[in-house]
């Protein structure tokens, strides 16, 4: 399970070191993609092939799925864990996706996100003030 926040620099040439905390939940491939209001989203393999099953469940015929597939699974990009425990993240990408050097590394239960620093401040900035409100919501849905 992937939680905290982390802050790291990428080296120059895109590498990205991988939190302590989160080694060991990893094995020597990640899949990062696409993630969902600005960042990047990286799966180890186990938790990448269920989100995999879940989109194939998915009818392909609904033009709303087709869309989030296609738009999904083009953006990703299979990382090797190197022995120093970084991956290399495409130079593409980071442009794709507005990324750079400095960057927050937040963990989100089955996965992990990159954020481009300034962009994680200005979420949490716009985020944080309802975060009470939603939480009640959400969790009183659950009882």
């Amino acid at each position: 399970m992937f939680f905290g926040s982390y802050e790291y620099s990428l080296d120059d040439k895109g590498r990205l070191t991988i939190p302590s905390k989160f080694r060991d939940e990893i094995s020597k491939s990640l899949y990062l993609l696409k993630g969902f209001d600005g960042c990047l989203s990286v799966y180890p393999e186990n938790e990448f092939q269920n989100y995999i099953s879940r989109l194939t469940s998915l009818e392909f015929e609904k033009e709303k799925v087709r869309l989030h597939q296609r738009i999904l699974l083009s953006s990703v990009v299979e990382l090797k864990v190197d022995n120093a425990n970084r991956v290399l993240i495409p130079s593409k990408t980071l442009k794709q996706y507005g990324i750079n050097k400095d960057v927050i590394i937040v963990g989100v239960l089955d996965h992990f996100e990159i954020w481009d620093n300034e962009k994680w401040k200005k979420y949490q900035e716009m985020n944080e003030s309802s975060f009470e409100l939603d939480a009640e919501a959400i969790l009183k849905n659950e009882e």
